[in-house]
């Protein structure tokens, strides 16, 4: 039986002559995902047969804005709105849309009012929209987002590179968006990049992450997502960070971002699952990455790291199915092959056929 991951990844990844087939072919692929509507909760515990509870974790889907922002093909509106849409289809907690920013800057997602506008919002799902200014802010609440996204980075020299003003200028900026946000009744996540190293400046004093996630929260953000932009974090430094800053913020106020630059990212989800974190950032298929930083790959697989909750029998309340036929659609959707470890190998519950007796496995 051929498996649908598959079948999924040969039909849209296949051209004339080998060439990747963008637009209507992804696209009817991903309109063939959907499951229905789920909602996908929002407690800190599930209950399994029998009446006991156990833990939840919560994946936030960022790939239509993290990842798509830095694909050097435009992705057309219709495409970015049916790969939300069966997004919206396999549990998620939160759905990072777009990103409310000038078209000069991010020409990518340039389409940020149609796509917010146009997705169909599964029950129980947070939609979401990154925003740098009042100007985005308002952009981002008339078009509908259910929360935003503000973003600075713990190091001076990347926030200069990826914002073009120094931590204590962003700072400002972005307090006036909350407290705008605030006055519509809109809750505000707060973004920390380079909170596990910078590859401008190097190591970020642990000190420097803290103050700027407590100001944060004192302020009134919802919640703090530290984010390890170029894949600099390692298990220790991750336990080291979590520990630290949940001693003065509640665990579930914390999101981990984690990119899978070094090979450590899901790993580094480990340790911070370990230690109680249970809200992390993903990216289908990988996409993503830091344009300031030579050769820093996307983000942790949301497929992969769904596989290994699977397999340690956590519940996220994600199909894997479902998102991995979305998976074998989006090499399709971003016109370029993707390195996708799972997709190709299948979940460990997958069997094939043995080999005929005789035949030595290498």
């Amino acid at each position: 039986m051929t498996d649908p991951a598959d079948s999924a990844l040969q039909s849209t990844s296949r051209g004339t002559a080998g060439q990747h087939v963008p637009g209507d072919t992804a696209r009817r692929h991903l309109s063939g995902v959907h499951t229905g509507q789920r909602a996908s909760g929002d407690t800190a515990q599930q209950h399994v047969a029998g009446g006991a509870a156990r833990q939840r974790v919560f994946v936030h889907e960022v790939c239509a804005r993290d990842g798509l922002q830095m694909e050097p093909h435009f992705v057309p509106t219709d495409d970015k709105v049916a790969l939300i849409d069966a997004l919206s289809a396999c549990g998620f907690a939160r759905i990072e849309v777009t990103s409310f920013v000038s078209a000069k800057a991010v020409p990518a997602l340039a389409d940020a009012e149609a796509v917010m506008r146009r997705i169909r919002r599964a029950p129980g799902v947070v939609y979401a929209a990154l925003v740098p200014n009042l100007r985005g802010m308002e952009r981002a609440i008339e078009s509908g987002a259910d929360e935003l996204n503000l973003v600075m980075s713990c190091s001076e020299a990347h926030n200069r590179a990826n914002l073009r003003r120094d931590r204590e200028a962003s700072r400002a900026q972005l307090m006036q968006v909350l407290r705008g946000a605030a006055a519509a009744d809109v809750h505000c996540h707060v973004s920390l990049s380079t909170a596990f190293g910078c590859p401008f400046d190097g190591d970020v004093p642990l000190e420097t992450v803290r103050t700027a996630a407590l100001d944060w929260w004192a302020a009134g953000a919802t919640g703090i997502t530290l984010c390890d932009t170029t894949g600099m974090a390692d298990p220790r430094l991750v336990r080291r960070t979590v520990e630290a800053l949940s001693r003065d913020l509640p665990i579930d106020a914390l999101t981990l971002h984690l990119h899978d630059t070094r090979g450590m990212g899901l790993a580094n989800a480990l340790a911070g699952l370990e230690l109680g974190v249970r809200r992390f950032d993903a990216a289908c298929a990988g996409l993503g990455g830091c344009p300031f930083a030579p050769g820093a790959s996307g983000n942790v697989a949301t497929e992969a790291l769904v596989h290994m909750l699977a397999c340690m029998e956590v519940d996220t309340g994600v199909d894997l199915d479902a998102l991995l036929r979305i998976g074998a659609a989006l090499p399709a959707l971003v016109q370029r092959p993707l390195h996708n470890p799972l997709l190709l190998a299948g979940p460990r519950t997958r069997r094939h056929p043995a080999p005929a007796e005789g035949v030595a496995a290498r």
